[in-house]
């Protein structure tokens, strides 16, 4: 009997992915552990392996096909000593209740496709047990999937109304959901525009899942602000004359490098802090993960330092260099950007005096780190100058209340205000 090769979920969070090339075809002899296709979720693209033996007998998915639901037959491999009449009648759907194993993703991602390489080709998914269909209505030919025609019919929305923006202009699932009510504006109406116009950029997987999750965390999280302001020239005198003793080895140390560090010691101190709600209760995270915002294009990822109270500031530093061009590169590994059980945003290279940040669910708090300036001062009963951070630490209500917040800050501050602590 044929194999079914099945659309793998490469996180916990996937749902869907883009099959964006085949590097084997139809015919080839396939072997456990070869690398036959190249997925891509919303934070990376992954090299998926074979996990079982044959022949690749079809392609049901097409490279470059978005939106393929996990669990969805990508393609079929008949075994030893089977030929092609074994496809003939059979059964190419599959549902989660299938048990044909799903390959496997690789240990190395590769980095999205090739130059020139088409990323935003509207071809939709073959969905589970979803195959192109012909309809007849008023002597017209209409292309509509099945899931297309159920999802009209749920609607009452005229097939022959629709504009189908599948291959050879089929109708699938997305031409439903976007299509005006009975009722509504006919088809081609278009609202007054304002001189000049626009041009309407298509959202990408990354930036759907970051407008659903940012959407869904500021909605449903009681969240809170907490803004404290930091002495740096303490810390800026200490990191000159790190960088300048370790400069032969290669090490320089970032204003980001100390902030991470401190983090991890306040959370250590303040464990309540370091914590997520869940319906069965809060979880106190044992180790301060500290998840790092990185801005790559078309969106933001937040690569994870492991048990960041464990490594000091060099280590650190080699971590986050590291993490952030693999980011940019969108070679990180899922578990490289997930997990992380607090984060820190950090815009005060960019010019950034204040801000406040969405909670990073299911965190329990994210920290807003703003811009070191000259400012002017109060010390003892004279008016001085003197650098300063402002800092914002959004917090989750239905864990950390604000005196767990000020809590974690005071010690914060304590740190990044006197570095030497961090050595201890």
């Amino acid at each position: 009997m044929p194999i079914k090769i099945l659309m793998p979920a490469l996180s916990p969070t996937m749902e869907e992915g883009t099959l964006a090339k085949w590097l084997v075809k139809e015919g080839d002899t396939i072997r456990s552990g070869d690398v036959i296709a190249e997925i891509e979720t919303d934070k990376a693209t992954m090299e998926v392996e074979a996990v079982e033996e044959g022949v690749l007998a079809k392609i049901m998915v097409p490279g470059n096909s978005e939106n393929v639901a996990i669990n969805t037959v990508i393609a079929l491999l008949l075994e030893d000593g089977e030929d092609a009449s074994a496809l003939d009648g059979f059964d190419v759907s599959a549902s989660s209740k299938d048990n044909s194993p799903s390959p496997q993703p690789s240990p190395s991602p590769k980095q999205r496709g090739a130059e020139g390489e088409k990323e935003d080709v509207p071809v939709p998914p073959l969905l589970a047990g979803e195959v192109s269909a012909e309809l007849t209505e008023g002597g017209n030919r209409i292309k509509a999937s099945p899931l297309a025609r159920r999802l009209a019919k749920e609607a009452d929305l005229d097939l022959a109304s629709i504009t189908g923006t599948g291959p050879n202009g089929r109708i699938i699932k997305r031409d439903i959901e976007s299509a005006p009510a009975r009722g509504a504006a006919p088809p081609g109406a278009q609202p007054p525009q304002v001189p000049g116009g626009y041009d309407l950029v298509p959202l990408d997987g990354m930036r759907k899942v970051i407008a659903a999750r940012m959407t869904e965390s500021f909605r449903d999280v009681p969240h809170f602000p907490l803004t404290i302001d930091c002495h740096l020239d303490a810390l800026l005198s200490a990191r000159k004359a790190i960088n300048e003793a370790a400069a032969d080895d290669g090490i320089k140390i970032s204003v980001n490098d100390f902030i991470i560090r401190a983090c991890a010691l306040a959370l250590k101190k303040e464990p309540a802090a370091n914590a997520s709600y869940t319906p069965e209760g809060f979880r106190s995270w044992h180790d301060a993960d500290i998840a790092v915002a990185v801005a790559i294009d078309g969106g933001l990822i937040t690569p994870v330092v492991r048990q960041a109270q464990h490594k000091g500031l060099a280590a650190i530093s080699a971590e986050v260099k590291d993490l952030a061009v693999r980011a940019k590169a969108r070679k990180l590994m899922p578990e490289e950007y997930q997990g992380g059980t607090f984060t820190v945003s950090n815009m005060g290279m960019m010019g950034i005096k204040s801000f406040a940040s969405i909670i990073n669910q299911p965190q329990g708090c994210i920290m807003s780190v703003g811009a070191g300036e000259k400012r002017p001062v109060v010390i003892g009963d004279e008016l001085g100058i003197a650098t300063l951070m402002s800092v914002t630490l959004t917090c989750d209500h239905r864990v950390v209340d604000g005196a767990i917040g000020a809590s974690f800050l005071k010690y914060f501050k304590q740190f990044i205000e006197n570095p030497a602590m961090m050595l201890l």
